[in-house]
């Protein structure tokens, strides 16, 4: 099955899993989104797990202006052709922090440079990336993943300049990070 029929094929899912309510008070609460299914979470992993991961199938998820469609391209996106550019232009391209949420839960940690990106992520002042930058390293963390101290200086720094202009996703990211921060220097 080629590309675009695949598109198409994930297309006739959304729909037929569509839950107008949700979708509606999605709208209503201001998604930037063309269109909202209001697919659940469980479903799209549902409808992940029905395709081949690969990298021009979750480009033109991505390219969508489709809720859904975006979450699923980083479902299926595999993390080996999600390259620091690919990463980058995603990054700049997020308009939700649910994006950021499921990309730093779902496919940025799993990326061979999630730390360098993440790191670089937090020097920037755009809020989505940051909040998919705490995120990814917070679960890096908690998988094991060693940061030295001169990172751990470079990350409480740029948490300290993003925290008072920080809007609530945002500071509960930090927070997140901070708190398993704190944990792992006590631990040690």
């Amino acid at each position: 099955m080629n590309t675009e029929a695949m598109v198409l094929d994930i297309k006739k899912e959304l729909r037929a899993s569509m839950n107008g309510i949700l979708s509606r008070r999605m709208r209503e609460a201001g998604l930037p989104f063309k269109l909202i299914f209001g697919v659940e979470l469980p479903r799209l992993q549902s409808i992940a797990g029905e395709f081949p991961r690969g990298a021009e199938l979750s480009g033109k998820l991505w390219n969508q202006d489709i809720r859904e469609t975006r979450l699923l391209a980083i479902m299926l996106m595999p993390p080996e052709a999600f390259t620091p550019d690919v990463a980058n232009a995603w990054a700049e391209a997020m308009v939700s922090a649910e994006e950021a949420q499921i990309m730093a839960m779902k496919l940025m940690p799993h990326a061979p440079h999630a730390k360098t990106t993440s790191m670089a992520w937090l020097e920037r002042d755009k809020p989505l990336p940051c909040v998919c930058a705490c995120l990814c390293l917070r679960h890096l963390l908690v998988r094991g993943s060693a940061i030295g101290s001169e990172e751990r200086h470079r990350i409480e720094e740029n948490l300290k300049k993003l925290l008072p202009k920080a809007n609530l996703h945002l500071r509960k990211a930090i927070r997140a990070l901070e708190e398993k921060m704190k944990d792992e220097k006590i631990n040690k």
